[in-house]
């Protein structure tokens, strides 16, 4: 039976200063560092292999699985980035405080935009220190796969087709998978996994750091669920 490992990345700079951070890259904290040499640890010592890693192209997700790795002795292994891993645009509200957008908007609209299942933020002004659209990494993008915002929805729709694809053949293949990327990119895949419907995900949280593992059967039902720290 194959394995999948989901893994958020540690804390991020922006999650410490409590910012909507979306496709924005920065790196991690020092409590991020910790905590993904210690997911990595904790996936050694319940003595895991891994046969491909996935990651998004984000430094917070690809450093994450690097220190893991590093810490499983798995450098070697083959990673592949996908930028359909990448968190949840959150358009304008790239770079934002969140109290501080809370008093801005009112705490209501600010929980609409974060924790409606369909509702996205509105897009980045032409002006914003935070666009991707002309990030070299996004280059061979077409104007349309760019996002300016998204919903949890939206972000379902990215991860799932491209989870469809690649990873998803490599479990049929038997192979042990192991995806580091985002909050929101992990839940559209949980909300799939887990069968969740689109009340249930806006409510579930995923911590960072903490290494989510599914037990596959040969058909890919999931036979078990569990955080690692707990078993």
């Amino acid at each position: 039976m194959p394995t999948l490992v989901l893994l958020r990345h540690g804390q991020s700079e922006w999650n410490l200063e409590n910012r909507f951070t979306g496709w924005w890259d920065v790196d991690l904290s020092e409590k991020g560092l910790e905590e993904a040499a210690a997911a990595g640890a904790l996936m050694k010592s319940k003595h895991m292999k891994f046969d491909v890693a996935y990651t998004s192209y984000l430094t917070r997700a690809i450093k994450t699985l690097n220190l893991a790795l590093e810490a499983m002795d798995m450098l070697w292994l083959d990673v592949v980035k996908a930028w359909q891993l990448n968190e949840r645009h959150y358009g304008g509200l790239t770079g934002f405080n969140k109290n501080e957008m809370a008093e801005k908007v009112g705490d209501e609209q600010v929980f609409i935009w974060r924790r409606s299942y369909d509702i996205p933020p509105p897009v980045q002004e032409p002006d914003s220190p935070y666009r991707t659209d002309t990030d070299p990494r996004y280059a061979k993008l077409d104007a349309v796969q760019l996002p300016k915002t998204e919903s949890l929805k939206d972000t379902v729709d990215r991860c799932l087709p491209y989870f469809a694809g690649p990873i998803t053949t490599d479990l049929q293949n038997g192979k042990n998978v192991i995806i580091s990327a985002h909050g929101n990119s992990l839940r559209a895949l949980v909300k799939h996994l887990d069968g969740l419907s689109n009340e249930e995900i806006p409510k579930v949280e995923i911590p960072t750091g903490q290494p989510l593992a599914y037990e596959l059967s040969s058909i890919l039902a999931v036979e078990d669920r569990y955080y690692l720290k707990d078993r």
